[in-house]
């Protein structure tokens, strides 16, 4: 599923390596992005903590890619100590970038991998207010709940097939070279 999209752009797994590029993402939030991606206001300490803890053990984010900057991000997060029934899934869209499908499209990149790793339910939880998050929802056909102010979105996902798992495996070959051209680009200067 690495994909050249109609924004110019490419998604495709993101590395630990690349946690700087991260963080850079979700600083380039406006102040009512970055609310409505965490639940409440953020400090910049916090992004950069946040940022600095991506690993594969603990998250899986995807994201949308333009020049080697992250534009978007798909995060998919295990619930407890180990991937097993439940998981989470996080989203976080540039303003320029937004109303334009991206993050509705990265939710289908996350759906994959939680159902290889066994996920039986994927939530997603936003502000009430947040209606791109509920709308991003809908289209994977997530059952909603209102409570106290905030929305918590379920999606049932699949069992994993072979088809899923090589799959999975193809694009993260071809996103480690695409993330490898990235990275010689930068020191080169050309991104």
């Amino acid at each position: 599923m690495v994909n050249a999209l109609r924004w110019g752009g490419t998604i495709r797994k993101v590395w630990p390596t690349e946690s700087k590029k991260f963080r850079d993402h979700l600083m380039r939030l406006d102040a009512q992005s970055r609310r409505l991606r965490f639940g409440n206001a953020v400090s910049d300490d916090f992004i950069n903590k946040y940022a600095s803890q991506i690993t594969l053990d603990k998250a899986i984010v995807f994201a949308f890619i333009i020049q080697g900057e992250i534009r978007s991000a798909a995060e998919l997060r295990k619930l407890g100590s180990r991937w097993g029934d439940e998981a989470e899934a996080a989203f976080s869209v540039e303003v320029e970038f937004q109303n334009q499908g991206v993050g509705t499209e990265l939710m289908a990149y996350i759906i994959r991998p939680a159902r290889n790793r066994g996920v039986e339910r994927l939530w997603m939880s936003c502000l009430a207010e947040n209606m791109k998050m509920r709308a991003i929802a809908r289209k994977h056909d997530a059952s909603l709940e209102f409570t106290s102010g905030d929305v918590y979105g379920e999606i049932t996902a699949s069992s994993p097939d072979i088809f899923s798992v090589t799959s999975e495996a193809l694009d993260d070959r071809i996103g480690f070279v695409l993330a490898a051209m990235d990275l010689s680009r930068s020191f080169r200067g050309t991104v």
